[in-house]
């Protein structure tokens, strides 16, 4: 079976499994508290999501405690599912992360530890985040869009580099693809996560970056960055007066992203509906909301059944283009 063929049925066998209350034994809540593993460092805009959702989970059906954060950076997000995967199945411990390490990943890394399709089992989507190109004080002050940014690349190769939170990471590649599609060559400098590459912009080490906005928004207003465009289908509410990629003639870099929870394969079904429930109803609390307006989150929740069809769909969408670009891990 291709991996087409094979990746859709294992959506429809996890979308049976998740709609169908007894598919699995029925598992006993509140817990007294949940552990949530989250992939990138402390302070990004993807952590501050899963912390403030987390924060509510106390006093629902699915914990009687606040959820806690387990922190586990590196390899892109990679460890913190890895330890997922072997997390125990009665719903204690989830997992919050971008799509990019369900549904890009499977295309990149050949001895990827997981599958992403059969190993977790889909919650709730929690967050949208559109991604920006911020360039720093390494890049003349004359540059104010992203055809600006990529004129000086060319006259300055040397210089022409952005940074990213991971390789293999949709910012990493929404970058490739802007050089490869205008035969620019800008160098990939990945870190470990948003914080340290957005240090080293603002301090002139690196040109530009490519991330989530949120986590430029602060020192754009405050002058120390100027980010160049946003990845939306419309303006970021941010930052309203930063043209998207494609208002500028860039409509193949229009990327909207989403954090979503996950746990290990096989958990209750009581279990994972009780979770969704608790995301949905955190999402929708105005703290939550106004702590994601901080770092440009935009509140995303919705059902299991739809978190599985957008991996599909963002799976289906970025196979070819990262083939085009020609990146793949082999270990």
């Amino acid at each position: 079976m291709d991996r087409r063929l094979f990746t859709q049925a294992s959506i429809g066998a996890a979308i049976a499994a998740a709609l169908n209350p007894s598919a699995f034994a029925q598992s006993a809540m509140p817990f007294e508290q949940v552990k949530v593993f989250y992939g990138f460092p402390p302070g990004s805009a993807g952590d501050i999501c899963a912390r403030r959702v987390a924060d509510k989970f106390g006093g629902s059906n699915y914990t009687k405690n606040a959820g806690v954060i387990d922190s586990k950076p590196g390899a892109g997000g990679q460890i913190a599912l890895n330890l997922l995967k072997s997390a125990p199945t009665d719903g204690s411990v989830i997992a919050m992360t971008p799509f990019s390490a369900i549904s890009l990943y499977p295309h990149i890394f050949k001895n990827l530890q997981y599958k992403p399709f059969e190993d977790f089992q889909p919650i709730s989507t929690a967050s949208m985040i559109h991604h920006g190109l911020a360039v720093g004080p390494m890049v003349p002050a004359t540059v104010k869009t992203v055809k600006d940014f990529l004129a000086w690349a060319k006259a300055n190769p040397a210089q022409a580099s952005y940074g990213s939170p991971a390789a293999g990471s949709t910012p990493h590649f929404i970058g490739a693809l802007l050089g490869l599609n205008y035969n620019v060559e800008l160098k990939h400098v990945p870190y470990r996560g948003s914080v340290p590459g957005v240090t080293d912009v603002v301090g002139g080490q690196i040109a530009a970056m490519v991330t989530p906005h949120g986590d430029f928004i602060a020192n754009h207003k405050a002058g120390k960055m100027r980010i160049l465009a946003t990845s939306g289908k419309t303006r970021s509410p941010f930052v309203p007066e930063v043209a998207t990629f494609a208002e500028q003639g860039f409509p193949e870099l229009t990327v909207e992203e989403w954090f979503g929870f996950y746990a290990p394969a096989k958990t209750p079904a009581n279990v994972v509906a009780a979770a969704n429930a608790a995301i949905n109803a955190a999402v929708k609390d105005k703290a939550v909301q106004d702590s994601f307006t901080v770092v440009g989150l935009i509140p995303f929740a919705g059902t299991v059944a739809e978190q599985l069809k957008s991996s599909q769909v963002e799976f289906e969408r970025w196979g070819p283009l990262i083939k085009r670009i020609g990146f793949t891990v082999d270990s």
